[in-house]
């Protein structure tokens, strides 16, 4: 935080089923509502778009619109449901996985899918309002601590915030280890895209077998349909036919990758889904924040999803398997993890020079 911002401190009664406008700042404000479910949910608005988050439940993005086109997942929840049950209530667009753990849990693994933080009921939310270098924005943040008796003692403080004028949103997560001895840490930003019939896959890393991997393990909640190993097959030999999103291609249930990054000369990395229209969703991670770059893509008849990129610092095998791969991180006593990302919509202007800036740095 800086010292131009202002925090205004929210708590659950603030909220109730009629929307209430609680912040108005030049051209952004913030409202507050429930769900009829009962879950807290916080409008942000700027002039060309929205976002609707969870402060009190893993301070998700539920959902995000820009230009009148949402930018989120297709799923089977309308809304956001009470609970900690990561598939009970997953389709928001950005949910934060980890940090004691992540990944889809093997036989002899004992942590729930994805860790204790997407449904991590926060003690402390708060709004922010301020100025920087991309000008004045709204935001939310706070604290979850996850303490357990001989076991862990962490603090994870997320940070969103919209800009005026902005098409795109800035998030961070800070995790400080409160014990006095080392923590093991694991996390994955599990940014949910709506995929689009034939948009085009253009990001910052050779599409080749050895830096575009296919996952050809099946977790245990996966049920595959006839032809799916065989599409699996196909992909690990070319991987490049992926990168166009043909609606006849089987990502039913699900397909991951694994992917090798490049970072531009501030230490970006960038990935893009161009729609037929020229429009694109972006979202750009640094490498030296988050080294795993992950892909998820899930088209059926009760969901549409296109994790673009879901920046880690593990793969989601879950916690045996990646400590075999010695892809767990470790942090001293009071020691510190950090990250920022950016996503959201482009103009076709701005997607066809990100896509030269791409190319550019694959082919250079």
């Amino acid at each position: 935080m800086t010292a131009s911002e202002t925090i205004i401190n929210i708590t659950p009664h603030f909220f109730t089923q009629q929307e209430k406008l609680l912040v108005d700042h030049g051209p952004l404000s913030a409202c507050s509502f429930c769900f009829a479910s009962g879950v807290c949910g916080l409008r942000l608005k700027n002039e060309v778009g929205q976002l609707i988050l969870l402060p009190f439940q893993g301070q998700q993005i539920w959902s995000v619109e820009f230009g009148g086109r949402n930018l989120t997942m297709k799923s089977m929840f309308s809304e956001p449901r009470p609970t900690q049950q990561y598939l009970e209530t997953y389709g928001g667009f950005l949910l934060h996985c980890g940090v004691t753990s992540m990944g889809v849990p093997s036989k002899d693994d004992t942590h729930p899918l994805h860790g204790e933080l997407p449904n991590a009921p926060y003690q402390k939310a708060f709004l922010v309002t301020g100025e920087d270098e991309k000008g004045p924005y709204i935001g939310l943040g706070g604290s979850y601590q996850h303490t357990v008796a001989f076991n862990h003692n962490y603090i994870a403080e997320p940070m969103v915030k919209l800009h005026a004028g902005s098409s795109t949103i800035w998030v961070a997560m800070t995790v400080t280890n409160l014990k006095q001895s080392n923590m093991e840490l694991m996390y994955l930003s599990h940014a949910n895209f709506r995929p689009v019939d034939d948009g085009r896959l253009v990001y910052s890393a050779p599409c080749t077998p050895h830096h575009v991997r296919v996952r050809r393990s099946i977790p245990s909640h996966i049920r595959p349909i006839a032809g799916y190993v065989e599409f699996l097959e196909e992909l690990e030999r070319e991987p490049e036919k992926h990168n166009r999103l043909s609606p006849d291609l089987l990502f039913d249930p699900e397909v991951v990758f694994f992917i090798d990054y490049l970072a531009d000369a501030d230490g970006w990395a960038h990935s893009m889904q161009v729609h037929p229209d020229g429009n694109a969703d972006y979202i750009r991670h640094r490498p030296d924040q988050l080294d795993k770059g992950v892909r998820w893509i899930s088209r059926t008849g009760d969901q549409d999803a296109l994790g673009l990129i879901l920046p880690a610092t593990a793969e989601p095998e879950g916690y045996l398997a990646e400590k075999a791969k010695g892809n767990i991180k470790v942090l001293p006593p009071k020691g510190v993890f950090h990250f920022e990302l950016e996503m959201g919509a482009l103009t076709p202007a701005e997607a066809e020079h990100m896509e030269e800036k791409i190319t550019q740095m694959v082919t250079s």
